[in-house]
Parts: structure tokens; sequence; C-alpha cells
């Protein structure tokens, strides 16, 4: 044997999963197919380095393809393997379901343009080129997937027609025979799934090349999910649009409130008719039960008079219920009592407490980013003020200047003696100054006032 037969006896040895029945591998045509790229790769290092673009690619029947192999140096043919015929490509010939590309021969290109893509192409394409210095042609092979439609999605989920919240939900989605495998994607509604998504698993059909893809999804169920459509998606090379399959989901649940608290109605009239109304939402339909004093009312009852009278509950949609208490003529006691409300399924209850009001409803205080950026700065400006003021007063500045100084007066002085005007100070233009010359420290007596003089 030469060289060649001896590394390539070598490599596949390497390779049990390739002869040994008895390993778990060996039934598994994609590791085999790996097996044999590894394989083929090593032999192209030992033999000569062919550089092939692409190394895989998956196209369409009627599809184009150019596959390029390249060898840094000049050559004379080139040989193109396409399924089960091999192809003489001359640069200039572009006559043929497969012809030459690339920037010639001497370049070391030898590529082909692939037109037509058919079926029975699936598989290896090899460039067969001839050796820089051997007698061994050289070689280099990639993966030709020619797409295959899978079958429909089917959606394996638990038989029971409803869940509950909190409820643990799996369900599996299953595409099989494609070429290659689909792509499964998760969806409620139009919300693409992406928590409890697993890893999918691809197995390969007996006897063929197509392969079968599942994916499993598990999910915590919340109320939001009443009535929403899940759907697992497979999309495809080979498919225009992709295909679903779909079921729907019944989410039960207990009474829930909207608003937290007492409430209050506002804007009755005494003497005028009125309603007390809360929106709960719940599934299975709830059941009202109205407190008014001692007076027990289940909707839809009234009391005997027909003065008061509990609606049936009334569905919005989505699960959600308005629950009403109508009132014939409201009175002052109607105004000053207290109402309390118990909405109940098979799965909890909601309390609530009611009042009503004939003011009008408060309007709501809304302050802008604008608003509170100026209410912050003015809080910012006044503290500073305050600030300020105080460091003058405690340091005799500014407007609080001189309030320190004090006159000392004589001994025997009257201290009820009033200081002298600034008229009576002559040449006074400086008031601050002049009135200085008054302020002692204490030894010194005060300057006698001249008596005025007729002129």
């Amino acid at each position: 044997m030469n060289s060649f037969e001896d590394n390539l006896l070598e490599l596949i040895r390497s390779h049990p999963t390739l002869y040994r029945n008895k390993d778990k591998k060996h039934k598994s045509l994609i590791l085999k197919e790996n097996c044999w790229k590894e394989i083929a790769k090593s032999l192209n290092k030992k033999r000569q380095n062919v550089e092939i673009t692409p190394i895989k690619a998956v196209r369409r029947i009627g599809d184009e393809l150019i596959v390029l192999c390249k060898v840094p140096y000049q050559i004379d043919s080139c040989r193109m393997i396409v399924g089960t015929t091999s192809y003489r490509l001359i640069p200039g010939n572009q006559e043929g379901d497969v012809v030459y590309s690339g920037q010639g021969l001497t370049t070391g290109e030898c590529g082909a343009h692939i037109k037509n893509i058919r079926e029975d192409w699936n598989g290896n394409v090899t460039c067969v080129l001839p050796p820089q210095s051997s007698n061994i042609e050289v070689t280099g092979t990639m993966r030709l997937l020619v797409a295959r439609a899978p079958g429909d999605p089917h959606l394996i989920s638990p038989p029971q027609p409803q869940f509950k919240e909190e409820d643990i939900f799996s369900a599996q989605c299953v595409v099989p025979n494609g070429r290659p495998a689909a792509k499964i994607l998760w969806f409620l509604d139009d919300e693409q799934l992406l928590e409890g998504v697993h890893q999918p698993v691809v197995t390969d059909e007996p006897g063929s090349d197509l392969q079968t893809v599942s994916q499993n999804i598990t999910r915590t169920i919340r109320a939001d999910d009443n009535n929403r459509m899940l759907a697992c998606r497979a999309e495809h090379e080979a498919l225009d649009q992709p295909r679903e399959a779909k079921r729907q989901l019944i989410v039960h649940y207990p009474p829930k409130r909207l608003e937290s608290g007492p409430i209050t109605v506002f804007g009755l009239k005494l003497g005028a008719e009125g309603k007390l109304n809360v929106t709960v939402r719940s599934n299975p339909p709830p059941t009202a039960v109205w407190m008014v004093g001692d007076i027990r009312i289940t909707a839809p009852h009234s009391t005997d008079n027909g003065a008061i009278t509990a609606l049936e509950p009334l569905h919005l949609g989505n699960g959600h219920y308005n629950v009403s208490l109508h009132l014939a003529r409201i009175t002052k006691e109607d105004v000053e009592r207290t109402y309390y409300l118990q909405v109940f399924n098979d799965l909890g209850r909601e309390e609530f407490t009611l009042r009503m009001s004939t003011m009008d409803e408060p309007a709501g205080v809304e302050l802008d980013t604008g608003a509170i950026v100026g209410i912050v700065v003015a809080v910012l400006v006044l503290l500073i003020a305050v600030f300020l003021g105080v460091f003058a007063f405690a340091t005799d500045r500014w407007c609080f200047a001189g309030r320190s100084h004090r006159i000392d007066m004589p001994d025997g002085a009257d201290s009820e003696a009033p200081l002298p005007s600034h008229d009576d100070i002559k040449g006074s233009e400086n008031p601050t100054h002049d009135h200085a010359e008054y302020i002692t420290n204490g030894n010194s007596k005060l300057p006698e006032k001249k008596p005025d003089t007729a002129v």
C-alpha cells in the first residue's frame, strides 16, 4: 500500500464509530459524517493543502451554488465530482449544469458553478486537482445539503382542558423528516417564548439522511395566560412559510382585585339613584355577595322593597368582571354607611370595603419632569438663603454689621438722653463715620453740643 492508503487506514482506526457496531454512536449518521469530515481534512493536510469554500451549504432544489477550490501553485486541469458524476471544468466553457468558475488555472483556482441543483446531488462535492510535485491528485470536499421540507409539526401536551394558576405546564414539539433538521420556535400569541425552552434534540431517520427534531418547553402557568394560544413554529429552508401546531390555554384562578384598600365612589347625589362598581378578574366567573347593614344580598337579587339590587357580574372580556350594587334612591343614611362586598369562586375569594360620597372626585395632582425640577431648585435656593442669613448673623456681616456696637455713657449721665442728630454734627457727610465718633471705650466723655449762634 502507498502512503495515502496507510494514512487513510490509520485515520479510520482512530474513529471506531465508523466500524464498531456495538458503539452507541455507530447508528448516528451525523456523527459518522463528522468522522469522515475529520478524516478528509486530515488527509488533505497530509497530502496537499486545498482550500475549499464553502465547507457546507444548504440549497433548495433549483438553486445555484459556487464551490471554489484553491491551491498555492499553478494547475493545468480541474475536475469536480457532483453527485455521482465527474465534471472536467474548462475556463471559458459555460455550457452545462456544472461549469468552471474562478480566476483561471494559472492562479491555482478550480471552481464550479453548479446550476439548477437537483435532489440527487445531495451529499459531497469534491474537487480534484493535479499535485504540485507527485503523481497523486489532491482533493477537497464540501457538503451540499439539498433542502427537503419536513413534515407538519406535532404539539404534544397534557390532555386536561384547563389548568390552574401556578401549575407547571410541559409540552413537546416534534418536526419530522427534514433535511436538514427544522428550527423550532415557541410563541404565546405573538410573544416569542425564550424562558423554559429546552435544547432541541435531533435524531436521524433509519436508512435515510432525513432528520427529526424535537424540543420541550416548561412554563409556570399564570393568570395572564388564560385564553392565549400556545404555538410551536417550524422554520425550514425548503418552506416558503413556517408551519405551526397550536393549542389554547384555559387557566382558572381565584378573584383578583385591581386596586388596593377601601374604595370610595364619588359624585353621587342625595335623592337620585346611584351605583357602586368594582372591577375584578376571575376565572371561572365569580359570585358576588353584598352586605348592606344587616342585609345580605347575593347577586342577582334585590331587597324586599326593591330599593337595593345586587346585579349579576358583567363580563367585560379577558376575565374582567364589573360587580355592581344599584340603589334606587340615595339617602343620607346610605352615604354614612359602609358597604362590604365578597367575590368568590371555587379557587378563592376577595373582599372589598366601599363608601359613597356626594362630593366630586378630587382631581389627581400630576407633576411633569419640569415641575419637579422647578420645585427642587426652589427648595435649594431657599435653603441657601437661610444658610447665608444664619452665617451673616453669626459673623456680623452685611446687614448685621455693627449690631454689637454699644455707646458707653459717662458716670452720672442720663441714660435716657438722646443721641445727637445728623443735623447737629457739623460737616457730617458720612453718617456712619460721624456716628462712630460718639462710640468710646468708657473713659472719654461725649463732646458738648455748642449752642446755636445767630448769624
